[in-house]
This record gives structure tokens, sequence and C-alpha cells, in this order.
């Protein structure tokens, strides 16, 4: 998560991967609603920077990255799970 320090990360990936997890309707616990949140804004970054698009590092920008990174995380692990 670009700008935000290691609990600052924690903090806004666990938000994210529980929005997510509540959005998507995935039954996951506290860890993985964090692993999921911080990965997903770290795939979303990476995708988003590739295309020429920079989030900037305040909370609210990555906690958005990292709620649609998580949700497309979550969908992609039921589609190879079928």
């Amino acid at each position: 998560m670009t700008g935000l320090g290691w609990l600052s990360a924690i903090i806004v990936g666990g938000l994210a991967g529980w929005v997510a997890s509540m959005i998507m309707k995935a039954d996951t616990g506290l860890l993985l609603n964090i692993v999921l949140g911080i990965l997903g804004a770290v795939v979303l970054n990476f995708i988003l920077g590739l295309l020429g698009i920079f989030a900037s590092g305040t909370w609210i920008a990555q906690f958005i990255v990292g709620l649609i990174g998580a949700c497309l995380l979550i969908g992609a692990w039921r589609a190879v799970k079928r």
C-alpha cells in the first residue's frame, strides 16, 4: 500500500477485506480479511500502475483500492474453485 505505514496498512486492509467479504457474502475470518484487503490493494495498485493510474497514499484512496481489489480476489477465487 503506497504511502501507508505497516500498522495503517493492516488497519485499512482489514477494513477493506471485511467490507469486501460482506459485499461478496464470503465467510472469512479476521486474518483472511486483512490479507485480502492488503493483497487486493497491492494487486489493484499494480494493475492501475500498468494503466498509468496511480492512487494517492491516503487512507480513503487505499481503502477504495483495497476494497475493489479484495472483491476481485474473492471473485477470482470463486471462479477457480468451480
